[in-house]
């Protein structure tokens, strides 16, 4: 099985496939381009409401990319953890989840 992490100095890094890492990418490029947008925005004076419902629209867009990366984690990182005997990592997901859930 192939290891989806390795250590360097004392972080976890993840080795992602292609297409996980362009579908991720993708998506950040996406976000990236409505906070130009959102700039934008500021830049030409738009009215409040308009600025807000793109602001709205970010946001989904962030939190739709931590679902999607989330997803991937638990179905890799954590699941090969566990096989592996290392049960801390449920420590770690249940932490990491306390913090999305603020």
């Amino acid at each position: 099985m192939e290891q989806t992490y390795k250590e360097c100095h004392c972080k976890r890094k993840k080795v992602r496939s292609a297409e996980e890492a362009r579908r991720l990418i993708n998506r950040l490029s996406r976000i990236e381009g409505q906070i130009r947008g959102l700039r934008g925005l500021i830049e030409e004076n738009a009215y409040c409401t308009e600025v807000l419902t793109q602001t709205a629209a970010a946001s989904a867009a962030l939190q739709s990319f931590s679902r999607e990366l989330l997803s991937e984690h638990i179905r890799t990182c954590v699941s090969e953890d566990i096989r592996h005997g290392n049960d801390e990592t449920v420590d770690e997901l249940l932490d990491l989840l306390k913090k999305l859930m603020k």
